[in-house]
């Protein structure tokens, strides 16, 4: 039976998403999270996930970070974004770093259940309507690039870039991790080089550059 992982911070949204997975997969294992944090611990307790459906926006995680990071720390779950903005610029971003998968959250139950059934399936689904437009963009050479220096690092070398690039210090990063703080200076080390870059501002600028700012969240602000 699949496991799958909704992360998403709205609850009615995600209660539709349990609703299409129980239509395709009656009894599947699913589980929530709002916030990318529940989902890495989610993750991290769950090894055995095969599918996780992740918010382009959650509160903790704007943009693409999130979809890396998850990719990074937990390469053998496949990972499909949702989200109210689906550009097609975007969606070519997404499968760049690593997207089983694109679901507009305007999606209708049956197209939600069609992009399940395929990305069970190990096929890759893009909204039918934006297909051709998306494969006509060009793939941004920064984007594959700065991909395969990502697809490079360990999963804990990803665990420590996250956390720098959220500004936490080495002694930080060791107490959250549970390791010595000697441990992520020889990580940082390794990830300077892997990353072509010569300390942590500009490692955690790299990892910062998939931030994409939420449309819906600046015009609440308005």
């Amino acid at each position: 039976m699949p496991r799958l992982l909704i992360a998403d911070d709205h609850p009615l949204y995600r209660l539709a998403l349990v609703q299409a997975v129980r239509g395709v997969i009656d009894g599947a294992d699913v589980a929530e999270a709002g916030s990318l944090e529940q989902a890495r611990a989610t993750l991290a307790a769950q090894p055995d996930t095969d599918l996780v459906l992740l918010d382009l926006h959650l509160p903790d995680s704007h943009g693409l970070m999130g979809l890396a990071a998850l990719r990074g720390e937990f390469p053998s779950v496949a990972v499909v974004m949702i989200s109210a903005h689906d550009d097609p610029a975007t969606i070519r971003r997404a499968l760049a770093y690593g997207a089983a998968g694109f679901i507009p959250k305007r999606a209708g139950m049956d197209e939600l259940q069609a992009a399940l059934r395929a990305v069970l399936d190990c096929e890759e689904w893009l909204p039918p309507a934006l297909r051709a437009d998306i494969e006509a963009l060009p793939g941004s050479r920064e984007d594959a690039d700065l991909s395969a220096r990502l697809a490079t690092l360990t999963p804990q070398q990803f665990k420590v870039l996250s956390r720098v690039a959220e500004g936490r210090l080495n002694k930080q990063i060791a107490d959250e991790l549970g390791i010595q703080e000697r441990t992520v200076k020889a990580h940082m080390s390794a990830i300077f080089e892997k990353l072509g870059v010569r300390n942590r501002t500009q490692a955690g600028v790299l990892l910062r550059s998939l931030e994409l700012a939420d449309p819906s969240r600046s015009v609440a602000k308005d």
